[in-house]
């Protein structure tokens, strides 16, 4: 269950708030390609619904026509029994006119009502079933794909559980209103009718008196909607709390063993349980008392036309009452009264079922209509690299309109050549690479390879000449081999082995239990931050892109690991265009050209020697890996505490 609390706290209330009329949408853009079973099920529904009505109907005719009328009045009780069964709509010939055979007759007719209407119930909960089930793949797929063609800077601003909940929680909930809220919508609608119109049909004197408790029950209803509404808002919201708080502890398990704060930890999970437990407490406490409350007024109105009913069966119509009133009818009556009731109660829920549909509707459809910053042209073409060359033309960007994180870049790498990005925390490095693989769109200026604009080719094109390989590894959930040929999924065998062998992966991979068949985890979890980081640059070889973006490779192993990724770099950068990100400069100290950033702007390139003899911002950040802190210029310590506190504030 998500911790989040949709009515207080809705990360896509801005999305939500611009659809108008989500259930429509929902209805015409995805039913409609599935109105034959949702007809079926409606149809059908209709039919069984009124078929588990006849059961009743039988046994009334049979206690007068059969049981009560004397055995030696045969005549009349054939007229009798031919003059109420046409109510079924069968041809009067195929009616018995004695009395063993009418007992047979209508023993076949219940028989056959039972077993004709489990054929129709069948029928209705496949309609309704399939109807819900496609929607909801059909949903749940397009939202994705919708959500995956987002630029990143949507998935900045939101959490993975938040859009995990409209992927989940929200369909699955559209999937029970379609099934379980439908087939009880139109349960409701047909009992209601059907065994009004038998009531008064039966006798409409004595209807009324058996609808004289359907004001108040409705009324009662609605009061409980009203009162229930806000308890179960206050238990999803506390439900929320508890979750994040045991997410939270369950994900810091390490933290609160090292700091010996189990008890504190205990405390705090009993609050936010009980919390829970007083908020849910309040509202069974309001749901056991209207059920029986409800069972209390429908039990009055029974008892009441039970006992008009009854004298009017053995003492004739009483008071104002005019007419007959059976004993098989009064039985068939307070049969259907009872039916008559407990339908309504369902309204309540009904609308609830209606109301968190629609709320989650709106939600999906808000993220579908979501704009992508990116402008596809319709008329783009595909990339095609010659040399390489790829060139920055005073390159500005910026997320949002208030902040400008990159600002008139302008650089050129040749074919082949490696750059490399270094600069403190902040400063634009990732960002920069990012506007080449067309992340983000930038603001001012272009980008180009062999002179070709990044935003007049096509996006697949363009991601298939370039390869990445970052700090941080993902390895999806699958085997070694499904990793490594991730995105070139035709690879043979030979060729994965052959890019394993130059990202040095081939051999700790053939000690694996499986070898290159072994289950890697979800994340990667079972390999180390080194064999995960190789699996990746076998990835990279395996895709042998034209251009090549190392980001931190390399930063978060071991010494040892270190040397050897850098030794499959080196392979993989060869007579390649790479764009280099470093914080330890030892790794990039070998680039062609090194471009050096701050706050978003470029403030020196050159070699490596070239930038040390400039005694600039890179000897100095050179200096500080190099153990050099007492030599450094005091206005550059300045500048890095100012940087400092104001990526932490951004953060």
């Amino acid at each position: 269950m998500s911790g989040i609390d949709w009515e207080k706290d809705d990360p896509f209330e801005e999305q939500r708030d611009k659809i108008e009329n989500p259930m429509k949408r929902l209805f015409s853009e995805y039913g409609r390609d599935y109105t034959f079973q949702a007809v079926v099920g409606i149809l059908a529904s209709v039919v069984a619904r009124v078929l588990d009505l006849l059961p009743p109907l039988m046994l009334g005719i049979a206690v007068d026509v059969i049981f009560v009328t004397p055995a030696e009045h045969e005549a009349g009780e054939a007229a009798a029994f031919e003059e109420q069964v046409p109510l079924v709509l069968l041809p009067e010939a195929w009616l018995p006119t004695t009395q063993t055979g009418q007992f047979w007759f209508t023993v076949a007719l219940i028989a056959g009502a039972f077993l004709v209407g489990a054929a129709f119930h069948w029928t209705r909960n496949w309609g309704f079933n399939s109807y819900a089930q496609n929607i909801q793949h059909d949903i749940r797929t397009d939202t994705y794909d919708e959500m995956q063609r987002l630029n990143m800077d949507f998935f900045a601003d939101k959490q993975t559980g938040e859009m995990m909940s409209i992927l989940s929680n929200d369909v699955n909930r559209l999937e029970r209103f379609l099934n379980d809220g439908m087939n009880s919508l139109f349960r409701m609608l047909v009992m209601v009718v059907a065994i009004g119109v038998l009531l008064f049909w039966i006798n409409w004197q004595l209807a009324l008196v058996a609808l004289l408790p359907v004001p108040l029950i409705a009324g009662f209803t609605y009061l409980f909607i009203k009162i229930i509404q806000p308890k179960y808002a206050e238990v999803r919201s506390t439900v929320g709390n508890m979750n994040s708080r045991l997410e939270n502890n369950l994900g810091g398990i390490q933290v609160i063993k090292s700091s010996n704060t189990e008890d504190y930890e205990s405390d705090r999970v009993d609050d936010v349980s009980f919390d829970y437990f007083d908020a849910n407490w309040d509202a069974i406490e309001t749901r056991i008392k209207f059920f029986p409350g409800l069972r209390l007024l429908a039990g009055i109105g029974f008892a009441v036309t039970f006992v008009v009913g009854g004298l009017w069966v053995f003492q004739g119509p009483p008071g104002p009452f005019t007419g007959e009133l059976s004993v098989g009818m009064f039985v068939v009556f307070i049969l259907y009264t009872q039916r008559f009731i407990w339908p309504m109660a369902q309204f309540g829920q009904i609308i609830n079922m209606y109301q968190r549909a629609r709320a989650s509707a709106a939600r999906i459809f808000g993220l579908m209509d979501e704009p992508s910053r990116l402008a596809e042209d319709p008329n783009a073409t595909e990339l095609a690299v010659t040399d390489g060359r790829v060139e920055y033309d005073d390159v500005t960007f910026g997320y949002d309109e208030e902040e400008t994180i990159v600002e008139d870049v302008d650089f050129t790498v040749e074919g082949g050549e490696t750059l490399a990005l270094v600069g403190p925390t902040g400063a634009g490095k990732s960002t920069v690479l990012k506007l080449l693989l067309r992340m983000y769109d930038v603001d001012e200026g272009a980008i180009r390879i062999d002179d070709q604009d990044v935003r007049e080719v096509t996006l697949p094109s363009l991601r298939r000449s370039v390869g990445y390989v970052g700090q941080t590894t993902f390895l999806f959930y699958g085997t070694v081999r499904e990793n490594i040929t991730y995105g070139t999924f035709e690879a043979t065998d030979r060729e994965v082995i052959e890019a394993a062998k130059a990202a040095e992966a081939h051999e700790f991979i053939q000690n694996l239990p499986d070898g290159y068949d072994t289950m890697v985890g979800e994340r990667g979890v079972k390999l180390s931050g080194g064999q995960r980081q190789r699996v990746s640059i076998a990835r990279a070889v395996l895709k042998d892109p034209d251009l090549l973006i190392l980001d931190e490779a390399t930063s978060d192993v071991d010494t040892e690991t270190e040397m050897l990724i850098q030794r499959s770099l080196d392979r993989l950068t060869e007579d390649r265009t790479t764009f280099a990100i470093a914080h330890r400069l030892s790794t990039i100290k070998d680039a062609d050209t090194i471009v050096v950033l701050e706050d978003g702007r470029i403030v020196e390139r050159g070699t490596h020697g070239e930038l040390l003899e400039n005694d600039g911002l890179y000897a100095h950040l050179w200096g500080v890996q190099a153990g050099e802190i007492d030599e450094l210029p005091q206005e550059f310590i300045e500048r890095a505490t100012r940087r400092r506190a104001r990526t932490e504030t951004d953060d």
